[in-house]
């Protein structure tokens, strides 16, 4: 009888959940995009948990599924950055210019919690993350993603999803900061011994590799079958190390996107519009969902100048100076007009993702309370709506034309 009974609760708040996925788009589009999908996604999670209707809560299932999620949507970042491009000249400054933002971001924190690093490092981390998996469906449904704005937006979210990630791992790990960095040694040679062992099967035995790529548009997808096993892989050694699984999962993009357009760049598309599907359809709307129900609106209400106060921060310690790297440094973007360092900016400072997973692991080793996690997290959905609609602004009043939104999915 009980296990009937953890059956309908977790098949009922997986239906809420479902039915939220549902209506978030549709209220997307009907207001043409101005509000976009995970913001709604994020709105719909407050409603139907804990907080204000109580109709859906977070059982271990439905946690669980949430964590694919944050795979899935970390796999698919990783997927649309070149390490190549990672390495060169542009790459380098991008790098230099997120490592400015976290002494910014750090400092910044120092004032504001007078002295407290812990909470300090927490607010340095999440206020210079880019959610390059939110960004990425912007760029693309604007047309923007082949242009030099395009490309300088992916660099700096790549280094603004993973070096978050990695700062996350070595600074606010249960175990000290040389052990950790020793983990994410060891983590870093096995997943590439994770991705490389299989691909070197592949290579020395044609014929296998030839019969896995003709299955993979039948009943049995063998690449995709690969893909999220490999996945799966790296997030469980994330989770023996005690590290973030978002690590990863992000490694894992980066990793195969290099190993598949080595082998077959033909199929790296095909392989990354499956991903697409499997994560956008059910897995990453629960990650967004999922963490709407964990924001206390009564507690965001009643703390909202401090709200407007983070929103404040990470325009100023991540947007600025992105800017003005760009404005007077020589970064090799090709970025030419302000307005378009201007918009990059403010794509730069667009966070998410990773503002849920720092909060998460801040709030459960009680480093912050719950309500300022809520606090943080609802701001990262403001950037979300706010940055990359003044963007849009930006880039079409230049052109002369009418500013409207582009479209955005989680």
């Amino acid at each position: 009888m009980d296990e009937a009974h953890l059956l309908i609760d977790n098949l009922l708040s997986m239906w809420w959940i479902g039915l939220a996925a549902v209506l978030a788009p549709i209220l997307a589009l009907v207001t043409r995009r101005v509000i976009p999908d995970v913001v709604w996604l994020l709105a719909f999670g407050v409603v139907i948990g804990p907080n204000v209707l109580g109709v859906a809560e977070s059982t271990g299932s439905v946690a669980f599924i949430r964590e694919l999620g944050i795979g899935f949507l970390f796999l698919l970042a990783g997927f649309e950055v070149n390490t190549t491009d990672m390495r060169g000249r542009q790459g380098r400054h991008a790098a230099l210019t997120w490592f400015i933002c976290a002494a910014l971001g750090v400092g910044a924190g120092m004032l504001l919690v007078q002295g407290d690093w812990h909470v300090a490092i927490v607010l340095g981390i999440a206020s210079t993350s880019t959610a390059l998996g939110t960004l990425l469906p912007i760029l693309k449904d604007a047309g923007t993603l082949p242009t030099p704005l395009g490309r300088a937006t992916l660099m700096h979210g790549a280094y603004g999803e993973l070096l978050p990630i990695v700062a996350m791992s070595l600074l606010l790990s249960a175990h000290g900061t040389g052990l950790s960095a020793l983990l994410l040694i060891a983590f870093a040679l096995a997943a590439v011994l994770t991705v490389a062992v299989p691909g070197r099967i592949f290579r020395r035995v044609p014929l296998l590799g030839r019969a896995f790529v003709a299955a993979s548009n039948s009943t049995m997808q063998t690449t995709l079958r690969v893909t999220v096993l490999v996945l799966l892989t790296l997030m469980l050694l994330t989770a023996v190390f005690e590290l973030d699984v978002a690590l990863g999962a992000f490694t894992a993009g980066l990793l195969l996107n290099a190993m598949i357009k080595g082998a077959a760049p033909d199929h790296a598309t095909e392989i990354m519009h499956k991903v697409e599907v499997v994560g956008f359809s059910l897995l990453i709307p629960v990650f967004f969902v999922t963490s709407g129900m964990g924001i206390d609106p009564v507690a965001v209400l009643e703390e909202w100048p401090l709200l407007v106060g983070f929103v404040v921060v990470i325009a100023l310690v991540r947007g600025l100076p992105v800017f003005l790297r760009e404005q007077w440094t020589e970064t090799h973007s090709g970025l030419t007009r302000t307005s378009d360092r201007a918009a990059l900016g403010l794509f730069a400072a667009t966070g998410l993702p990773i503002i849920v997973a720092v909060t998460q692991v801040a709030a459960s080793s009680e480093v912050i309370t719950d309500a300022t996690a809520s606090i943080m997290v609802t701001a990262g959905a403001v950037t979300v709506l706010v940055f990359p609609l003044l963007a849009g602004v930006l880039l079409r009043t230049r052109h002369g034309t009418p500013p409207r939104r582009p479209a955005a999915t989680p």
